[in-house]
């Protein structure tokens, strides 16, 4: 824990005031949101307020953007996923709309979130609590035994979620064998579409996940184990995205999340880092194969999932009207895909289930999103280069409190990357992840390292290798 003795207390308006983060929304803009929930979701809906349904979302979430419900049936699965509607609440071209296409997404920080919707929608009328009847858009994936998708619809529809979980506490019942009714198939048909995930090679790199976690009057940092059901939970994500990809495609008009193939120098690299930690890879196995079998507990698989990390850059969002284009998949995803199941924190997402009612339906797509399309790149990796520059402030602010007061002592630490003359290392106890000068690292071996600096007004902590 860390507990400030300056008498500024404990927060991060450091870090608001660096990136201009908004502490609220313009009046306008908060009156054009209170507007839109007094007035109600418009349009005709589907009444499916009797399919149970549940959210999984981290403890104390209010912004809730999904609930799902699975069934399995003599034929395999039906995948029932509600995605909060957006689209009922923020009027094209008005103020709202205006303000978040500048916030791009909601930026999470330790002591409160900078949303890019206001509360009255995000926490409120929009986002999908317990016990609430909501406007949603539905979508009905039909799967086959093997979990593999064969039809799918999207429509707009009225929606109750039954229960609020999060992910260790359905993890626990998953466990137990008593999982809630709404997602018993979950295991089962997680578990298939994980393999298919395999087996088309997308990639997942099982790195330490920093968090940073409210303790008294401080903070403090941990990492957070993911849990199956986290896995189970991001591949029924993933299969909507990888629908609505198809639908956009299919309509020769959307957005999708593109990354391209690593070339084969990189992949060849890949493979001389995994033989010099000691690795056995053979040329038949795929590398998403190799790294989901990988034990992350183990060193040399830390070091590996970080080098690999080199192989998921350039990612980017690719819009196209009138016809597929040149680049149409996602490296770490093995397909095409699309951003369009959170809504609540995500602008793109907004446009993206727009356009895929409109397919689903067989109607015209909005002018306003057609109009927005060629904007939406530009404005989704400014908010995304923002989002990642806060949360690495976050995490190095943290550090650098947790480690004021130990300057000189000696930590166990582990290798995850060597690179001329200097190393990335983690440390369990406090779990941190920073650089290390020294000579002769080796990726994957564990170290002595002493801590030579922790600037709280820098944010920077350095280690020399002992």
């Amino acid at each position: 824990m860390v507990i400030r003795t300056d008498g500024a207390g404990v927060d991060f308006s450091d870090i608001r005031t660096e990136f201009g983060l908004p502490a609220d929304f313009a009046r306008p803009v908060l009156v054009e949101a209170e507007q839109a929930v007094s007035g109600g979701a418009a349009g005709d809906r589907e009444d499916a307020t009797a399919l149970p349904m549940v959210t999984i979302d981290p403890p104390g979430s209010k912004d809730l953007d999904q609930a799902v419900a699975i069934e399995q049936t003599s034929t395999g699965f039906v995948v029932h996923y509600a995605i909060a509607d957006l689209g009922a609440f923020v009027l094209p071209g008005g103020a709202l709309d205006d303000e978040v296409r500048k916030r791009g997404q909601t930026l999470y920080l330790p002591d409160g979130n900078v949303p890019l919707h206001p509360t009255v929608l995000s926490e409120g009328a929009a986002s999908l609590l317990p016990d609430q009847v909501r406007p949603a858009v539905l979508w009905t994936i039909d799967c086959d035994s093997a979990g593999e998708p064969t039809s799918a619809r999207v429509r707009r529809a009225l929606i109750r979620s039954v229960a609020q979980l999060d992910y260790e506490s359905v993890q626990a019942s998953v466990d137990a064998g008593n999982p809630h009714p709404a997602i018993a198939a979950l295991p089962a048909f997680g578990r298939l579409r994980r393999e298919h995930a395999v087996q088309r090679g997308a990639v997942e790199l099982q790195l330490p996940e920093q968090e940073v976690e409210p303790d008294g009057d401080g903070w403090k940092l941990v990492v957070r184990a993911r849990t199956e059901v986290d896995a189970w939970n991001a591949e029924i994500s993933l299969l909507t995205g990888m629908t609505a990809a198809r639908m956009m495609l299919d309509a020769g008009v959307g957005v999708l999340r593109t990354l391209p193939d690593p070339d084969n120098g990189a992949v060849e690299w890949l493979r001389r880092s995994a033989k010099s930690l000691g690795i056995d890879w053979p040329r038949e196995t795929k590398g998403a194969q190799l790294l989901a079998g990988l034990d992350p507990s183990r060193p040399e698989s830390l070091a590996l999932f970080m080098d690999a990390t080199r192989l998921l850059r350039g990612a980017g969002y690719t819009v196209f009207d009138g016809g597929a284009p040149e680049l149409t998949t996602h490296a770490g995803v093995a397909a095409s895909y699309a951003h369009v199941t959170a809504p609540l924190r995500r602008l793109v997402d907004r446009f993206g289930t727009e356009i895929c009612l409109a397919a689903s339906a067989g109607t015209e797509i909005p002018d306003w999103v057609r109009q927005a399309l060629p904007a939406l790149p530009g404005l989704m990796e400014g908010s995304d280069t923002l989002a990642n520059k806060v949360e690495r402030a976050c995490l190095d602010q943290v550090e650098a409190w947790v480690l004021t007061d130990r300057v000189g002592q000696e930590f166990d630490a582990m290798v995850l990357r060597a690179e001329n003359g200097n190393a990335d290392v983690f440390l369990t106890d406090p779990p941190v992840i920073a650089k290390c000068a020294g000579e002769n690292f080796t990726e994957g071996e564990r170290v002595r390292v002493r801590l030579t600096q922790a600037d709280s007004v820098r944010r920077k902590v350095a280690f020399d290798k002992v």
